[in-house]
């Protein structure tokens, strides 16, 4: 019998209200969703916009095949997904009044083109609102993840390549964005309801199958071993939680 699937949704739980907030759909509003994964934000998107329509897009097929399934599930008539690059998707010229992305941006391959082309798919003054990874040394989870399995050998910086507002402020900027502000936010991560399911959840964290990959089996043992002992002194009643910082990111599409 397969695994199911990690539940991000449930993983990410105390940052949705910020970015429902933050994000302030209106009726009718054009949304798209960027990194949109198993849609849930999407649909809930759409579901706001209820003279609008939003469209989800992703780079993964599968993820996306879970997203049409729960839209058709909630019923959610005005909502779409694609599987697109944000960076070379052709999309129309000002076809949106909103865009945002819930931990999907810090993984553009080329951050300026994929922000540049957002820009041009935005109304001027539109929204693109961002959750994105403060820097790594700022991440209770990696702190104890790295803890219990050891310092990789390969260091995977991508979670937290929009860590540095001064860059990203840059960035958006050069892409045609104006009023760049950031909201520091502090809230845990939920990795399921005990310590079996949480080591789970993190072994196909980068982190860990760099960790794990220069370990022979009986040292491998150890190691999750540990991470399930370390995991363990983070559970409480409902579940295992371990502190995380973000970037709240909010900016308005520049006048051509």
């Amino acid at each position: 019998m397969s695994t199911p699937a990690f539940d991000y949704d449930a993983e990410l739980r105390r940052y949705q209200p910020w970015l429902r907030s933050a994000l302030a759909v209106a009726p009718a509003d054009t949304v798209l969703d960027v990194g949109c994964g198993a849609g849930s934000t999407t649909c809930e998107a759409a579901r706001l916009a209820t003279r609008g329509s939003a469209l989800g897009i992703d780079v993964s097929g599968p993820r996306l095949e879970l997203a049409r399934r729960l839209a058709a599930a909630q019923n959610v008539p005005n909502v779409r997904f694609e599987r697109a690059d944000a960076a070379t998707h052709p999309f129309a010229r000002t076809e949106f009044s909103l865009a945002f992305s819930r931990f999907g941006t810090m993984f553009f391959a080329d951050p300026l083109a994929a922000f540049t082309n957002l820009a041009h798919a935005l109304r001027p003054g539109a929204r693109l609102v961002q959750l994105v990874w403060q820097p790594g040394d700022r991440q209770e989870w990696v702190a104890e993840i790295g803890r219990a399995v050891g310092t990789p050998d390969v260091v995977d910086d991508s979670p937290f390549s929009l860590g540095d507002p001064a860059v990203v402020g840059a960035l958006l900027t050069t892409a045609g964005f104006t009023d760049v502000r950031f909201t520091d936010l502090a809230e845990p991560l939920w990795y399921g309801p005990d310590p079996a399911t949480a080591v789970a959840a993190v072994r196909p964290l980068r982190l860990v199958i760099d960790a794990l990959a220069r370990l022979d089996t009986d040292e491998t043992d150890q190691a999750l071993d540990r991470l399930h002992a370390v995991l363990a002194t983070h559970r409480d009643d409902d579940g295992v939680w371990l502190g995380s910082r973000a970037w709240l990111v909010t900016a308005s599409r520049g006048s051509d």
